[in-house]
């Protein structure tokens, strides 16, 4: 459906009933991931005769969703991952969320939805943040945004709703894996396929991570944090795990990584890794990598590193790799100096910490 342009107006509806300040203090103490939420949300609403009005920044609450609603019957969702800083200055800022933008529109494309305006993508996003700035954690902490649109038109008949509820909420959040930036043990899933060929591999909808939810269970049942994913028609390549993109550092300093082609989700993490490699002299090769050339290279160092990247983890090595049958270490189960080097490359950048020679990172209007 096409980009409209035209003009939306936010309201403003006050939470009458906020988190009181000593409770949300305390629950800062001890975050976690996506538990805990903040006052407020943005809320824009589309129809066919009347495209996108409505815009509200409200309090968080339940949407009154029919039993019959589009969304329940057919899984027209989607969904963005995105991050607000505090800076070293104490400006709240984000990274690239003109990408995120960018990138819920592909998917909106892909699932037959319609496409939010990306100015007013963002402006959803900035008018959250500055209703709930004081929710932005400091030190290593960060305010993760999730923008997501659903069918909500109540009717059951195979086509494309009629009907969609836009929204952004968001979570104080700290680590997203337990224990920091230690390394991460993956799970290479022999049964399981996370996306094929003209499939919605590229396209960030709730049902893609609906189907790697077996996978997921699989590999913590296997002592793993996370599951890898081969690829739909071969089982042969390596894809991506079940929520992150993966790299490879190679004895000579390269790194590869898996080329995107539809089965897999174009990360903004990714993306920004690969520049900042190249930054760096780097030369990063975007290529098929089986399985097989993994295991036999970890053991024999030609792998030297490797590590996953995404919004919500941001960069984590990858220190064992168990399948049926057996396992194997990279770097001694360790994370590796260039995986080191490019997270704190990344995380200076976002926090404002060193020089965006990218332009990267953008301030937030009156924060």
């Amino acid at each position: 459906m096409a980009v409209e342009t035209a003009s939306v107006d936010f309201t403003f509806h006050p939470n009458s009933n906020p988190m009181p300040e000593a409770d949300r203090l305390k629950a800062f103490e001890n975050l976690g991931f996506g538990t805990l939420f903040s006052d407020h949300m943005a809320v824009i609403r589309w129809s066919m005769d009347r495209g996108w009005h409505g815009a509200e920044i409200t309090a968080r609450a339940p949407f009154p969703v029919d039993p019959a609603s589009a969304v329940l019957h057919y899984a027209q969702e989607i969904f963005e991952g995105m991050k607000a800083y505090r800076s070293a200055e104490g400006k709240a800022v984000l990274f690239r969320p003109e990408e995120n933008a960018r990138r819920f529109n592909e998917s909106a494309r892909r699932m037959s939805m319609p496409e939010l305006p990306e100015d007013l993508f963002l402006q959803a996003v900035e008018k959250l943040v500055q209703a709930d700035a004081k929710w932005i954690p400091t030190g290593e902490g960060s305010l993760y945004l999730r923008p997501f649109m659903f069918a909500s038109e109540a009717f059951l008949g195979v086509r494309p709703a009629r009907e969609y509820i836009f929204c952004v909420i968001a979570s104080p959040v700290g680590p997203y894996f337990k224990g920091g930036a230690k390394p991460v043990t993956i799970w290479a899933t022999a049964k399981y396929t996370r996306a094929a060929p003209g499939g919605t591999g590229a396209a960030k909808c709730g049902g893609n991570y609906a189907a790697s939810l077996v996978a997921q269970a699989e590999a913590q049942a296997q002592g793993c944090d996370q599951v890898v994913f081969l690829d739909a028609a071969e089982h042969k390549w390596v894809e991506e795990l079940g929520g992150m993109n993966v790299f490879f550092v190679m004895d000579d300093g390269s790194l590869v990584t898996p080329p995107l082609g539809g089965t897999i989700l174009p990360g903004i993490t990714r993306n920004s890794l690969i520049t900042l490699a190249r930054d760096e002299g780097l030369t990063v090769h975007e290529r098929p990598y089986s399985f097989e050339d993994w295991k036999a290279d970890a053991e024999s160092g030609k792998v030297k590193e490797a590590f996953a990247c995404g919004t919500a983890a941001v960069v984590a090595g990858i220190g064992t790799v168990k399948f049926p049958g057996g396992e194997f270490k990279i770097n001694g189960g360790e994370t590796g100096e260039v995986t080191l080097k490019l997270r704190e490359k990344l995380v200076s950048i976002q926090r404002g910490q060193s020089n965006d020679q990218h332009n990267w990172v953008q301030a937030i209007p009156g924060l």
